[in-house]
């Protein structure tokens, strides 16, 4: 059984009750002096609390979808990791493994309702393969539209979270499809991930020296791959990118740092620096330089203002980059164009951020010029 497996946690959860009612019978027959009723009153507890810490952890993965496996869990999944190609030249960038619908009434039939394709990136440039989904919205299968070209965002969830979290738990295609119905939103094409090209490490959309291209990879190889396959904008004004947590700070640092290949920029719930624990590693290779370069606010401070559109959310009771989006949004000047969503209560959590989606992919869409 999968580690997200309802069954799993199901299991852990009564396993957890009936351990825990069965300490409570026992205890007064082990309250007895001796080796052995010791030992048993040793391993009631630790057996207890081990089910019970183990049913909450699984509780909060379900939630908030940390891992999508046993493999994710124990960092030994290799499905997603970076891979130098090797390849022919002229070798496909993109390749579709499958397809499902969005999740809506008629759901079914892309002309309604748009469709979703589960990809694989191979990053020619950066040697860097990995998973995303791709949805296409109802026009892309319309016949009016068949010469159309649309305009594209690179949405990505927080660190560790999973691309799934992203259809499951924040439901941006059918939110999407939704808004496009009701003529809020612009068709555009959504490209989903999570921003862990080199799990398990959290490289934070960061070139590292001598390690993973992570920012290359979203600016460069994966803007190409999807233009090559779909009908897309290649231009900077046709690509935005919106993102929760670590992918808000993704999103809206990495069209700050390359505004020829982003012009528009979300960040839910983003810091406006990159952390340095041991998820992360060395980001920068011991430079200082670099290290303030990834930093929002000192970019603000000294370096000219990019020709882009950012929107920043935070909420004023419940979220920690509250002062840092205040004085963001207070340094930036044109032609650094800033919008905000500032909730009164929010947490750090999937709640507040589905508060902020519907909103956020109207004011990307139309700001997302068509090609």
């Amino acid at each position: 059984m999968g580690l997200t497996s309802k069954k799993v946690l199901l299991l852990a959860v009564v396993a957890a009750v009936l351990l825990f009612a069965s300490t409570v019978w026992l205890w007064p027959r082990l309250a007895r002096g001796g080796v052995r009723p010791v030992l048993g009153r040793i391993c009631l507890l630790l057996m207890t609390q081990v089910l019970i810490l183990a049913a909450g952890g699984l509780v909060a993965n379900s939630y908030f979808g940390f891992y999508s496996s046993w493999a994710d869990l124990l960092g030994t999944d290799q499905e997603m990791g970076t891979v130098v190609d090797h390849g022919r030249e002229g070798a496909g960038q993109l390749e579709v493994l499958g397809t499902q619908g969005v999740g809506v009434p008629n759901g079914g039939d892309p002309r309604k309702a748009g469709r979703i394709e589960k990809v694989e990136i191979r990053g020619r440039g950066t040697g860097i393969t990995a998973p995303a989904y791709v949805y296409l919205p109802p026009q892309y299968f319309q016949p009016r539209y068949a010469g159309t070209r649309f305009p594209a965002a690179v949405v990505l969830t927080g660190y560790p979270g999973t691309a799934e979290n992203l259809i499951t738990r924040l439901k941006y295609p059918q939110t999407a499809t939704r808004r496009i119905q009701a003529g809020a939103m612009r068709p555009t094409v959504l490209v989903l991930m999570r921003p862990t090209v080199a799990p398990p490490r959290d490289t934070e959309c960061v070139d590292v020296p001598g390690g993973p291209q992570a920012e290359s990879f979203f600016t460069k190889d994966l803007r190409g791959a999807v233009a090559s396959h779909y009908r897309v904008g290649g231009q900077a004004r046709s690509w935005g990118a919106i993102g929760n947590s670590t992918g808000g700070y993704c999103a809206v640092k990495m069209t700050m740092r390359n505004p020829g290949a982003f012009s528009v920029a979300v960040g839910l719930s983003g810091s406006y620096k990159a952390p340095l624990d041991p998820t992360t590693g060395d980001l920068f290779g011991g430079s200082e330089r670099l290290k303030r370069e990834n930093d929002l606010l000192w970019r603000l401070d000294h370096l000219p203002m990019p020709p882009i559109s950012v929107l920043v959310a935070s909420s004023k009771e419940g979220e920690g980059n509250y002062r840092a989006t205040q004085a963001f949004i207070a340094k930036a000047k044109a032609p650094l164009r800033v919008s905000s969503i500032i909730l009164d209560r929010g947490g750090h959590n999937f709640a507040t951020w589905n508060r902020e989606v519907p909103s956020a992919l109207d004011w990307l869409s139309r700001r997302l010029g068509m090609p």
